[in-house]
């Protein structure tokens, strides 16, 4: 072998063992990059973390490496009350003196007076009474609690063929009231029962005609 051969194997030798330097170097080069931009976000300095990141972006080839911004989540109120909504449905209705509303430790109570739904000294419901109780079944439909409608009277004595005791009356109105929320407005039957105290859980004293008008009434007790 001549010495020119010679010269030219060991240079090419030589220079196969340093193309790994490259690669070394690319690879030191991009974990100093990271490195720089680990340190930036580490500090909180948005304005540098933006400036690094962007020139570490142009040197991978990319526009940029800088997170966009999310999207900002609208977050809804909260949702109306039952106890505001019944106020407001009875405030924007027609009978809005005859009908009230309480809070009690059983629940909420709906007090319809009776001349809003009967005809004195009966039980069928009569027409413009239905659209009140639509709209409170609307709302009650809308929530899984029991519903119990209780039917009371004044202390006023009834004697009919049909009712011969308040007790008959006051039950009746109950009846008559649920069972229209049932079979009209579609409430579940499983969720309402039904009671009858006649005189005997007043409002306000029997003693003027004032008291006992408050007295005749069809509760809608929306139970706890």
């Amino acid at each position: 072998m001549s010495g020119l051969d010679a010269d030219d194997s060991f240079l090419h030798e030589e220079g196969d063992k340093d193309r790994y330097l490259i690669t070394y170097a690319d690879l030191i080069t991009l974990l100093l990059g990271l490195f720089i931009i680990l340190y930036t976000i580490s500090i909180i300095d948005v304005g540098k973390y933006k400036g690094i990141a962007a020139a570490f972006g142009n040197f991978l080839g990319n526009e940029s490496v800088v997170p966009s911004k999310p999207e900002a989540k609208v977050v809804s109120g909260p949702k109306e009350s039952l106890s505001d909504q019944l106020s407001k449905l009875i405030a924007e209705s027609d009978y809005s003196k005859a009908i009230q509303m309480e809070e009690s430790e059983r629940g909420i109570v709906v007090h319809i007076l009776d001349d809003v739904l009967f005809p004195s000294g009966q039980a069928m419901l009569n027409e413009a009474s239905k659209n009140v109780l639509k709209q409170l079944a609307n709302v009650i439909k809308s929530i899984p609690n029991d519903v119990r409608i209780e039917g009371h009277t004044d202390n006023t004595p009834i004697s009919t063929p049909r009712y011969p005791s308040n007790w008959h009356l006051s039950v009746d109105r109950a009846l008559s009231t649920a069972y229209y929320l049932i079979n009209e407005e579609g409430l579940d039957p499983d969720k309402v029962s039904i009671v009858g105290y006649a005189e005997y859980r007043p409002r306000d004293p029997n003693d003027t005609p004032e008291a006992r008008a408050k007295n005749r009434r069809v509760d809608l007790v929306i139970l706890k």
